[in-house]
């Protein structure tokens, strides 16, 4: 009987066990999950997937918002109901992406199924770089070379000009201010001492005509400026300028003084030289040709005598002489280097001055001194698209991602991605962000109609006004009006003036903000620049011209 009775007590203890081993599993077998793909590439789109299988008087709630971080929530599909008997099979799906790669891990999910709480099974995703299998891709021939445009930008063509223009006028200062010109025939006789150039000027009067063409006036002018030249620089220094009584008078002086050591009979045989070509150039005496060949002798013998009257010049008379040399080499290169900056200023200003009255006389002082909202604005642009639902714009840079902590209690409700550009030395700050809303049912027909819409967004640009009043902005214009991309996407455009407070002075500066509302996402555009900068200006057109907006499932 007790043994009767033991066996059936460990009977009813073994299904107590099992049973008791069965209900996790039961409960886990209602709640399934599954990923469409566990390797996927930069961007492309995985399918998360969650069954449940409940009572018809259960109620189901399912995970929302962006609760699947590290991978975003791109989209929260209607959950799909089928009634099986006394239960219901519901799935919800949800599509997920992640633009970096690596490997990460769904996080499980919290299912309320009634009053009790099920999870998920955390799952692993493979995100790889897009590759290019060469080996993969067909082959094809070169395909014939074709006629194109040639490029509408001519600026190689500018700088060429201005580089030949450059080396035509150095080559020019060169060839007539710097380069050792060679010696003219008067220049090697002006280098002469004075003695020698006497002496050759004798030689080249007896090779003229004046003789033999009976020029006597001529000939005795010639002889008398050789001699009166010679001692304008040996003996005397206003020897050409003086009449022949006051240079006979002053080489008396000269003699009685014991500064020259010329005889009276030398001194005597100047003047009457001197007096008979007075009378052939002034009261037309004509004398026999060889008398004139007779003086022109006698002037050939005083030039020798008065070289040996001269003293020999002392060694600081010397040092005087080359010093005087030198400063002459000194001046002359003062005057070619005055010369050339003289020169070179003048083109460079008329050269500014010619660009500044084609292309403007800011853009040429920017252009040499060098400004980074010109540099932005002419510098290769970038093209990309941005968040999800993407927003796609043309940008001077890459806009790079910024991290919004959001509050705690707006994670579950609310998502942001957001892209930025700042340049502080230019002033211009491009955000593009994408915010998603974790909406019920209810909520996303509350907000489905255009009217709803619109006041969101107004509310919206008033939030964006009273952030710019709370970082200290002052002095804010407001104007709104409809915003439509090339590709016809409509949404809302605030912009206005402002001032800011910058190193502690206030500057005026602009805004716009670009305001897209679709479904269960908010898309905005923010844009500011200083108002004084034609560059940004210009910058700010560039990329309002380039906005695009796409769907989701492009």
């Amino acid at each position: 009987m007790h043994k009767k009775e033991n066996n059936d007590m460990a009977k009813l203890l073994w299904l107590f066990a099992i049973a008791f081993l069965l209900v996790p599993f039961n409960l886990l077998a209602q709640v399934k999950s599954s990923i469409d793909s566990t390797k996927i590439k930069i961007g492309q789109q995985i399918t998360f997937k969650v069954e449940v299988e409940a009572d018809t008087t259960d109620l189901v709630v399912f995970p929302e918002g962006q609760t699947f971080s590290p991978l975003e929530m791109i989209e929260s599909y209607k959950v799909d109901t089928t009634k099986n008997d006394a239960k219901y099979q519901l799935i919800k799906t949800y599509g997920l992406t992640q633009f970096d790669s690596g490997s990460y891990t769904i996080p499980k999910q919290k299912i309320i199924i009634g009053t009790k709480t099920f999870f998920t099974d955390s799952l692993r995703v493979e995100v790889s770089n897009i590759e290019v299998d060469t080996t993969k891709q067909g082959l094809y021939d070169i395909k014939p070379f074709i006629e194109v445009e040639k490029s509408s930008s001519n600026r190689w063509l500018i700088i060429l000009g201005i580089l030949l223009a450059v080396a035509l006028v150095a080559f020019l200062l060169y060839w007539f201010i710097w380069r050792k010109k060679p010696l003219t025939e008067e220049a090697k006789i002006a280098l002469l001492p004075p003695y020698d150039r006497a002496k050759l000027a004798l030689k080249q009067l007896d090779e003229s005509t004046y003789l033999e063409n009976s020029e006597l006036k001529d000939y005795y002018s010639e002889l008398t400026f050789i001699i009166r030249k010679y001692l304008d620089e040996k003996v005397y220094e206003k020897s050409l300028e003086s009449t022949t009584d006051e240079l006979i008078s002053r080489l008396n002086l000269l003699k009685d003084a014991n500064q020259i050591e010329l005889s009276k009979n030398d001194i005597r045989n100047l003047e009457t030289i001197l007096k008979r070509a007075d009378l052939v150039k002034f009261a037309k005496s004509a004398p026999d040709v060889e008398l004139a060949k007779l003086d022109r002798n006698t002037i050939d013998i005083e030039i020798d005598h008065v070289k040996e009257a001269l003293p020999e010049p002392t060694e600081e008379e010397k040092l005087l002489n080359e010093q005087y040399k030198e400063n002459q080499e000194r001046k002359k290169k003062r005057r070619k280097v005055l010369i050339t900056v003289f020169i070179s200023l003048f083109l460079i200003i008329a050269t500014f001055v010619g660009f500044g009255i084609k292309y403007g006389f800011t853009y040429v002082k920017d252009t040499l001194i060098g400004h980074e909202s010109k540099e932005l604005l002419e510098g290769n642009w970038v093209r990309s698209e941005y968040g999800v639902p993407p927003v796609m714009i043309s940008t001077p840079k890459v806009l790079k991602r910024e991290v919004i902590e959001l509050p705690d209690e707006l994670k579950d409700k609310i998502s942001n991605t957001t892209f930025r550009y700042i340049s502080l030395n230019s002033g211009l700050d491009v955000q593009v962000s994408t915010t998603g809303f974790n909406y019920t049912e209810e909520e996303k027909k509350l907000f489905a109609t255009d009217e709803a819409k619109g006041k969101e967004l107004l509310s919206a640009s008033e939030k964006f006004i009273e952030r710019l009043e709370s970082l200290g902005a002052k002095d804010i214009t407001v104007k709104r009006e409809q915003f439509i991309t090339p590709n016809a996407a409509e949404g809302l455009k605030t912009y206005g003036t402002m001032t800011l407070e910058i190193d502690g002075d206030l500057k005026p500066a602009s805004y716009i903000i670009i305001l897209f509302k679709s479904e269960n996402v908010r898309q905005q555009i923010i844009i500011q620049w200083r108002e004084n900068d034609d560059y940004a200006g210009q910058m700010v057109e560039r990329i309002l011209n380039s906005l695009e907006l796409k769907k989701a499932e492009e």
